[in-house]
């Protein structure tokens, strides 16, 4: 068990809930300073936690009501909770009744983190099984092209005539100036280029 002090933290998502009741466990647990923020867990801006991270000590040890007061997710909690050991710092969840001070708390910190990266590594493989999959069908998997083939042809009709710009080309399509030069590469050599271009069979269109 470590000896420092014990430091509360407690998170409520919303304005309609009450702080009040996830305050008084930590304090009723000893916890001689508590830090609480009023914002949703997706909100990576909790100021109040990153003060209390800042506050710990080695030999300290951090309370929290429960698990989801802390972690937005299950990956978050443990980079945080992992975070503080490597501190020296001890981690304490009430309503869990997980003790990280503790060789009990550690194993079942250590069976969290293990079937995280379990079900990371099964997510991974899944993604690549898909896209295998989807190439062995002759499919491209990848993210859509930034313009499609009739923009692409609209794009060169329009460069054809001097008076447009390559900016308000973008503007009118929707995209950026640099989507127009990656998709119409002949553009770099310059207006001329693009007449001898039309005349030509049209080269394959670029995908992302």
């Amino acid at each position: 068990m470590l000896t420092g002090t014990l430091v509360g933290y407690a998170r409520v998502s919303t304005k309609a809930q009450l702080l009040d009741r996830q305050i008084h466990a930590p304090s009723e647990a000893g916890c001689i300073r508590i830090f609480s923020d009023k914002k949703s867990g997706r909100n990576a801006e909790r100021e109040e936690l990153w003060k209390a991270l800042d506050y710990l000590r080695p030999g300290d040890t951090l309370v929290v009501p429960s698990l989801d007061r802390l972690g937005r997710s299950i990956q978050d909690l443990i980079a945080l909770v992992s975070g503080l050991r490597k501190r020296g710092v001890g981690f304490t969840s009430l309503h869990e009744n997980l003790d990280t001070t503790t060789p009990g708390g550690r194993l079942v910190f250590h069976v969290f983190a293990a079937l995280a990266e379990f079900i990371r590594e099964l997510i991974v493989q899944g993604t690549n099984e898909g896209l295998d999959a989807a190439r062995a069908r002759g499919a491209r998997p990848g993210r859509p092209a930034a313009m499609t083939p009739e923009q692409i042809r609209h794009a060169r009709d329009l460069l054809t005539r001097p008076e447009n710009t390559v900016v308000s080309i973008a503007e009118l399509l929707g995209v950026s100036r640099n989507t127009i030069y990656k998709y119409v590469p002949e553009l770099k050599e310059g207006r001329p280029a693009l007449a001898g271009a039309s005349a030509l069979p049209r080269p394959t269109e670029p995908h992302e």
